[in-house]
């Protein structure tokens, strides 16, 4: 979809459609069997899931162009982080409790954007354009933040004393989600007010001011909407599909995670590779760390108060290999924006570190 022009008539049809999946099976009760029938609704509902997804991206979109960089960014970070916090809470506080799919959907879009969306879009672009510049100090920001939000709530639950285990007492659950929103909020401010330069790309620059008709921009806000409510709405009918084809392939648990970092992740991807080949790496960079930021400072702290309010076990510690690769992600990153110049080597690096991650997914 682009958002440029005509909407397709895609953007419209698809959360119809997913609202009109979810009225028709409410009203008839039917819910996901391994049946014939069921398997046929679950191609349905994939189709139409990712079909929405798509839709509602492409109304942030929309309604990034008009308001401009780097708040353009942050509304799709945002719009992606509602659906993502709706499929995480549904599946992991579901009849079958999942208490690691947080952990492993949050490490999962850590190493899906961190090393395969940002090694991507370096390649790209740099197939293209041989280097391409970035912001140093808007990308220092990025992972500033993002390093310690990280480390409190993926590595410091291996360690500490007041409940064993890679889990969190209540109190530290709640001190870590307060810090994390802080951070985020902080970095908001600083990205959008105090420091908006540090995240703007020239391209970016010079695209600002593209103007979008009234009644374009208001059908896009109350579709975007409309989209993201339907997401959230099909997400209990998406986990029971997820169960079944983890049992069915067999699959370790945290295929669950990186199944939900992927649906929710492919249009943004779809937008940041586009951004990298039309030179503005700037804009991709900030789509992919942006979209960690959120994942940790929205989703960790919404799912810790969902579990919290139904007395469910929340486990965040990630096992010693992962730990590893969190370690070495971002210290590839910091080398990779210490400069402000990209190349395909950078981007050829980090598609190693995210192979190396999807094999470690199923052979641990």
């Amino acid at each position: 979809m682009s958002a440029h022009g005509p909407m397709p008539r895609s953007a419209w049809i698809f959360p119809a459609l997913a609202v009109l999946l979810f009225a028709g099976a409410t009203a008839l009760g039917f819910t996901f069997t391994p049946s014939a029938a069921g398997l046929l609704f679950a191609a349905a509902l994939l189709v139409i899931l990712f079909g929405t997804v798509f839709a509602a991206v492409h109304h942030a979109e929309v309604i990034a162009e008009r308001i401009g960089e780097p708040f353009g960014t942050l509304l799709l970070t945002l719009a992606v982080t509602v659906i993502e916090v709706a499929l995480i809470a549904t599946i992991m506080l579901g009849e079958k409790p999942v208490p690691t799919l947080a952990r492993d959907t949050v490490f999962a879009v850590v190493m899906i954007v961190c090393n395969g969306l940002v090694g991507l879009c370096i390649l790209a672009g740099g197939l293209r354009y041989r280097e391409q510049d970035v912001q140093v100090s808007g990308s220092g920001l990025y992972l500033s933040v993002l390093i310690v939000m990280a480390t409190i709530t993926l590595i410091m639950p291996n360690y500490t004393l007041t409940t064993p285990g890679p889990v969190y007492s209540a109190g530290q659950l709640g001190f870590v989600s307060v810090v994390t929103m802080l951070l985020y909020g902080v970095f908001l401010y600083t990205q959008t007010v105090r420091h908006r330069s540090y995240f703007v790309g020239e391209a970016a620059g010079a695209a600002d001011g593209t103007h979008t008709p009234n009644r374009m921009l208001g059908l896009s806000i109350a579709l975007l909407l409309l989209s993201l409510l339907a997401v959230v709405l099909l997400a209990k009918k998406f986990s029971l599909v997820v169960d079944f084809a983890t049992l069915r392939i067999g699959a370790p648990p945290a295929f669950a995670g990186v199944l939900v970092a992927l649906l929710i992740l492919l249009p943004e991807s779809v937008a940041a590779v586009a951004a990298a080949r039309k030179n503005d790496l700037q804009k991709s960079i900030n789509l992919a760390l942006g979209s960690s930021l959120a994942t940790i400072g929205l989703t960790i702290p919404a799912v810790a108060v969902a579990a919290y309010a139904l007395d469910k076990q929340l486990v965040l510690g990630l096992r010693e290999q992962d730990m590893v690769l969190l370690v070495m992600t971002f210290l590839l990153s910091m080398l990779t924006f210490a400069t402000g110049r990209t190349n395909i080597l950078f981007g050829l690096v980090h598609m190693v570190v995210f192979a190396v991650f999807v094999f470690l997914v199923f052979v641990p």
